[in-house]
C-alpha cells in the first residue's frame, strides 16, 4: 500500500513560526505507522520540542494521531476507518494543533484520509423476489435493491451486470450525488406456461483495483394477467429539512394510483437499499417518508431516495425524491488581519497599536456575537474599537533580552450554545541593539581533500550564525594570518566572505604535506562589530600518484649484475628477491609482483606479495646459462602504477663458469620511459652536426674559389708544368736533360709541412712558414712508403705512354724527335690553374733568400713575402723549380740530371732476366705520413 505525505508551509501574520502543514496517508495503517517528520517540515528541532514540551490538541474529538517528541514525528495512534469516520464526505480530514511552550507557539496540522478499496460492494439482502405478470409488456421497469459501497470516488460503486439476459437487462442511472439508480427492464414479454421462475443474478461491481464486488439472487415469479401498473402523481418529489432536525420528523408522501381492481390495485411504497436509505423511510401503506437518522450540512447537503411503487399483481412503478438540507448555527468566527507590525522596538511606549483585526461570523443574533481574548503572560492585550473590530496593543514595556520575539494567538468566540471559536497566531519580533557575537555551528572543524586537486577547488564550508537582527546578524568570514611550515596559510586556502566556503588555493601533495590548521574569524556587521574565530584542520588524503621504485636489484647502466642458482638447486631455490617501495600510502602503497617477461617460463616464479624470485621446477643441464628475467611491480591504487626491473641469471656451479659465458654478454639495452627521448636527442644532434660540416665545407669550397678567382686575374707570370720522368734526349726545350721526378705526399699536399725530393741531391726543399733554412734528409729513417705494398710507391713505366716532342707541353713549343720512345713515367693528371698559381708566389716571394740558404743544384724557397722582391732578381727560375700541389721538383744539378738520364734509359730499356728489379727510391716521411706509419705497426 503506497501512500504519500503533502506537504505545505505558509507563513502567517507575523512570519516565522506559526505555520500550517497538511499531510495526506491512506486509511486502515497500522498503529504506529509514521505520518510525517513534523519537525523537520516546521523547521523545528528536536530539542525544541522537547524543551517546549509538545503536545497535539483535538478538542473533543479522538485522538487518531500521537507526537513522539524525541524523535519530532507524527505516528497513527489509533485505526484510522475512513468510512466511520466522514461517511461520503470528501474530503475527509483530521484537524487538530501543535502546541509548544516556553515560547508559546501554536501550529495546525491537517492530515488528509485517503480513501483505500477496502470495502466491497453489499447489497441488504442476499435475494430479492419479483413476481411479474407474464402480460408485462417489454420496457416495464424494476427497482432493484442498490448496492452500498462504503468506499468513496473510484472505490466507489461502479457498475452492475445481471445473468443471464434472455428477458431483462440492467440499467444504470447516475444520480447528482454520484451514487448510481438501478433498474431492471423487461426486454422480452414473460411467458408463465413455458417458464414460470425466472432466476438472476446481480452482480455491482467498483472502480477499485483490485476490483471488488458484490452479488444479490434475483427470483423472479411470473404471475398471470394484471396489466395495469401503479403510477406515481410525480416523477420527482422535493422536500427541505434542517440539519438539526429530529427523528421521525416527516420529510414529505409520495402518492401513486393503480386503476386495477382488488388486490391488483393495492399499492405498496418501497425505498430499495442504500447510503441514503438509512436516514430515511417511506410507510408501506400510505407513502409517507420520515426522517430515521442525523443528518449534517456540513457532510452533505441534499438527499435523492428512490422510491418503489408496486400493486400486488407484480407491476410497479418509481419515483424519485430530493430532499434538501438547511444550514443551522455551526459555523466558529472567521479571523481576517487588517494590518499588523512585523517588528517593534524594545523602546515603544505602552499602548502602541500592533496589529488590527476584522473578525466575521456568518451564523445571525446571537450565534453571531464575537468575544475575543489573547493568550496568557504576554505584555499585550487586546480592545474592541467598533462593531467587529479589535486592536491589539503594547501592555507593558518590552526588553528584547528576555523574549526575541512573541506568538501571539487571538482566540474568538461567538456566543452560541454551543459556542464556536478561532484562533490565530501572530508573531512580532523584537529589535535590539548589537549585543551577541556570531557562533560556530562547531567549535572546531575537519575536513578532507584529495591530493593533486585543482586550484580553486571548494573543499567545505564553516557557518555561523548571529542571534541580533538585519545588518548586527550579518556575518563575515575572515581567514587569520598564520603560518604552514613557514609559508602563509593564505598560499594554501582561501575563505570567502560571505559564504564561509574554502577554497584550495594551490594543489596539494600529500608527499609534502598531510594535514595543516589555520584559523577562520566570523565578525558581525554590527557597530562595534563583535566576532569569534574557530580552528579548522584540513586532512590531505593520498592518491596513487607515483610509481613504485625498486630498491633491489639495482640497475646500473655501466656495469651487469646477475644472480647464480647452482644447477643442483631444488624446486623452491631462492634466486633473489625484489625490494621495492611506493611513496604513496595505504592500499595505493600495496605492491604486488608479476613475472612479465623470462628467458624460461617454466624456470622461474616471483611471489606476489614478497617479490621472491624462486625456481618452479628442477635446474638441468640443458638450461642457458644466461637467464633474463623481466619484473612488474605494481601497486594497488586506481588507476594501478608500475615499474619494471631486468634480473640477470646465471645456471653455473662456478664462478669461472659464469665469468667464460658472460664475457662476450652484452648488456641489454635498457628499455625505460625515456628511451624515445634519447633516440629524439641522438637525431637531432647527428641532424645538427651533419648541417654544420656541410655548411663548413661550402664555406671552404667558396673561399678557395674566390682566392683562384683572386689569382687568376693578375699579372704574374706562369710556370710550365712537365710531366715527370719524362726525358728530353734532344735538349731542345727549355728542360735541357733528363729529370726524375718522386714526391711523398700526404693525403691532402697542399697543406703538408714538408715536401722532400729525391733527385740526386740530398737537400731538401722546407715549406714551414716559419723556416728559411735546410733540413739534410735523413738516409736511415724509414718511411711508410717502403713497405711493399705502400699506395704511395713509384710504379713501374707504362710502355703506352709514350709522346713526340710536339706531344710534349712546355714553354718552348719545340718538337719532340724520335727520344720520345724514352718517356718511363705515367702522365699525371695536370695541376688546376690555382696550383700553378700559387707555386709562382712561392718561387717569387722565395727568391731574395736564395743565394744563402741554396746547396749545390737547388734552391731554398721561404714562404714569407719581401715587398723588394721583383722577377729581374730570378736566376732561371725553369731550372729548379719545385710546384707545390703537384708531383714533381725541377732542379738544374748537372750530377743529379745525368744520374737521372742514366736512370731513365735504364728503366727504358727492358731488364735483364738475371738481374733484379732496382728498388725504388723511398720518399722522406712527413708529420702525417709518420703517423700513419706507428699506427700500422702498432696493428
Amino acid at each position: 500500500m503506497g501512500w504519500q505525505a503533502l506537504f505545505f508551509m505558509s507563513v502567517l501574520c507575523l512570519g516565522a513560526v506559526h505555520g500550517q502543514v497538511s499531510y495526506s496517508i491512506p486509511e486502515e495503517m497500522a498503529k504506529g505507522a509514521l505520518i510525517g517528520n513534523i519537525a523537520q517540515d516546521l523547521g523545528l528541532s528536536v530539542e525544541r520540542l522537547k524543551s517546549g514540551k509538545a503536545r497535539i490538541y483535538t478538542g473533543n474529538t479522538d485522538e487518531y494521531i500521537e507526537l513522539r517528541r524525541d524523535r519530532g514525528v507524527l505516528l497513527v495512534k489509533d485505526r484510522i476507518d475512513r468510512e466511520s469516520l466522514c461517511g461520503q464526505t470528501m474530503p475527509c480530514a483530521l484537524h487538530f494543533q501543535m502546541i509548544l511552550e516556553n515560547p508559546m507557539e501554536f501550529y495546525t496540522v491537517t492530515v488528509e484520509i485517503t480513501d483505500i478499496n477496502d470495502n466491497p460492494p453489499k447489497f441488504e439482502r442476499d435475494e430479492m423476489k419479483y413476481e411479474v405478470s407474464e402480460s408485462a409488456l417489454a420496457g416495464a421497469r424494476f427497482v432493484l435493491e442498490k448496492a452500498v459501497d462504503d468506499d468513496v470516488g473510484v472505490n466507489g460503486l461502479n457498475s452492475y451486470a445481471l445473468n443471464p439476459s434472455d428477458n431483462f437487462a440492467i440499467k444504470t442511472i447516475s444520480r447528482g450525488d454520484g451514487s448510481k439508480h438501478v433498474e431492471m427492464i423487461l426486454q422480452k414479454p414473460l411467458d408463465r406456461e413455458k417458464n414460470e421462475y425466472v432466476s438472476l443474478v446481480l452482480t455491482a461491481l467498483d472502480g477499485g483495483e483490485p476490483q471488488l464486488s458484490g452479488t444479490m439472487a434475483i427470483t423472479i415469479t411470473v404471475l398471470d394477467v394484471n396489466d395495469n401498473p401503479p403510477v406515481c402523481s410525480k416523477q420527482e418529489y422535493k422536500a427541505s429539512v434542517a440539519e438539526n432536525a429530529p427523528v421521525g420528523t416527516v420529510i414529505t408522501r409520495i402518492k401513486a394510483t393503480d386503476v386495477d381492481k382488488g388486490n391488483n390495485g393495492k399499492v405498496t411504497y418501497t425505498i430499495p437499499k442504500s447510503t441514503a436509505a438509512q436516514l430515511f423511510e417511506i410507510n408501506v401503506e400510505n407513502g409517507e417518508v420520515t426522517l430515521t437518522g442525523n443528518i449534517d450540512y456540513e457532510k452533505k447537503r441534499f438527499y435523492e431516495l428512490d422510491v418503489q411503487v408496486s400493486d400486488q399483481g407484480g407491476l410497479s412503478d418509481a419515483c424519485k425524491v430530493i430532499v434538501d438540507v438547511t444550514d443551522t448555527n455551526d459555523n466558529p468566527p472567521s479571523i481576517n488581519i487588517m494590518s499588523k507590525s512585523n517588528s517593534v522596538s524594545e523602546s515603544v511606549k505602552i499602548g502602541t497599536v500592533v496589529t488590527m483585526l476584522n473578525i466575521q461570523d456568518p451564523d445571525s443574533n446571537e450565534n453571531g456575537k464575537v468575544m475575543c481574548a489573547l493568550n496568557e503572560n504576554i505584555p499585550f492585550r487586546i480592545k474592541s474599537t467598533t462593531n467587529n473590530f479589535f486592536t491589539v496593543v503594547t501592555d507593558t514595556e518590552l526588553d528584547r533580552e528576555g523574549a526575541s520575539e512573541y506568538n501571539i494567538t487571538v482566540t474568538c468566540s461567538d456566543e452560541g450554545v454551543p459556542s464556536l471559536s478561532s484562533s490565530v497566531t501572530l508573531t512580532l519580533q523584537i529589535s535590539d541593539v548589537n549585543d551577541n557575537a556570531p557562533v560556530f555551528e562547531r567549535s572546531s572543524y575537519e575536513a578532507y581533500i584529495v591530493e593533486n586537486n585543482t586550484p580553486g577547488l571548494s573543499i567545505f564550508t564553516v557557518k555561523a550564525t548571529d542571534a541580533d537582527w538585519n545588518q548586527n546578524a550579518r556575518v563575515s568570514y575572515i581567514l587569520e594570518d598564520s603560518s604552514v611550515n613557514g609559508v602563509p596559510v593564505s598560499s594554501y586556502v582561501s575563505v570567502s566572505a560571505d559564504g564561509g566556503v574554502i577554497h584550495a588555493v594551490r594543489s596539494f601533495d600529500y608527499e609534502q604535506i598531510k594535514d595543516f590548521q589555520f584559523r577562520v574569524k566570523a565578525q558581525d556587521g554590527g557597530s562595534p562589530p563583535l566576532s569569534s574565530n574557530v580552528t579548522v584542520k584540513i586532512l590531505i588524503q593520498d592518491q596513487n600518484d607515483n610509481p613504485p621504485q625498486v630498491l633491489y636489484p639495482v640497475q646500473t647502466g655501466g656495469s651487469m649484475v646477475a644472480e647464480m642458482v647452482p644447477r643442483s638447486a631444488d624446486v623452491g631455490y631462492l634466486v633473489t628477491k625484489v625490494v621495492a617501495v611506493d611513496v604513496d600510502s595505504g592500499q595505493n602503497a600495496w605492491l604486488s609482483y608479476k613475472l612479465q617477461k623470462a628467458t624460461d617460463r617454466a624456470l622461474f616464479e616471483v611471489g606476489l606479495q614478497n617479490g621472491e624470485i624462486r625456481t618452479i621446477r628442477q635446474v638441468t643441464d640443458k638450461d642457458a646459462v644466461k637467464q633474463r628475467l623481466s619484473v612488474i611491480v605494481e601497486d594497488n591504487g586506481q588507476p594501478s602504477r608500475s615499474a619494471t626491473v631486468i634480473v640477470n641469471v646465471a645456471v653455473a656451479d662456478s664462478f669461472p663458469e659464469v665469468l667464460s659465458e658472460f664475457t662476450d654478454f652484452t648488456h641489454d639495452k635498457e628499455y625505460n620511459d625515456n628511451l624515445t627521448f634519447y633516440l629524439v636527442l641522438a637525431l637531432a644532434v647527428v641532424s645538427f652536426l651533419f648541417i654544420t660540416c656541410l655548411v663548413v665545407i661550402i664555406s671552404v669550397k667558396v673561399y678557395r674559389w674566390r682566392q683562384s678567382r683572386i689569382l687568376y686575374h693578375s699579372n704574374l707570370p706562369v710556370i710550365p708544368y712537365y710531366p715527370p720522368r719524362y726525358s728530353d734526349t734532344l735538349g731542345t726545350g727549355t728542360l735541357q736533360h733528363v729529370y726524375n721526378y718522386e714526391v711523398c705526399r700526404t693525403t691532402d699536399s697542399r697543406k703538408s709541412d714538408c715536401k722532400f725530393g729525391r733527385a740526386g741531391s740530398q737537400n731538401v726543399l722546407i715549406m714551414e712558414p716559419g723556416s728559411t733554412g735546410t733540413m739534410q734528409r735523413m738516409q736511415s729513417e724509414k718511411s711508410i712508403l717502403d713497405e711493399p705494398d705502400s699506395p704511395l710507391e713509384q710504379k713501374p713505366p707504362n710502355n703506352d705512354w709514350r709522346f713526340t716532342q710536339g706531344q710534349r707541353p712546355g714553354p718552348s713549343g719545340a718538337t719532340g724527335g724520335p727520344e720520345v720512345a724514352m718517356g718511363t713515367g705515367p702522365w699525371p693528371q695536370p695541376p688546376t690553374e690555382a696550383e700553378q698559381l700559387q707555386a709562382l708566389m712561392a718561387a717569387a716571394n722565395e727568391v731574395s733568400e736564395a743565394t744563402a740558404t741554396l746547396g749545390p743544384g737547388t734552391m731554398g724557397l721561404s714562404t714569407r713575402y719581401s715587398p723588394q722582391f721583383t722577377l729581374q732578381h730570378v736566376p732561371d727560375y725553369r731550372q729548379n723549380v719545385y710546384i707545390p700541389g703537384s708531383t714533381a721538383t725541377l732542379t738544374s744539378n748537372p750530377q743529379q740530371q745525368q744520374a737521372t738520364a742514366q736512370q731513365a734509359t735504364q728503366q727504358a730499356l727492358p731488364p735483364p732476366q738475371a738481374s733484379a728489379q732496382p728498388e725504388p727510391p723511398k720518399a722522406a716521411q712527413t708529420p702525417a705520413s709518420k703517423k700513419k706509419s706507428t699506427k700500422k705497426e702498432k696493428k
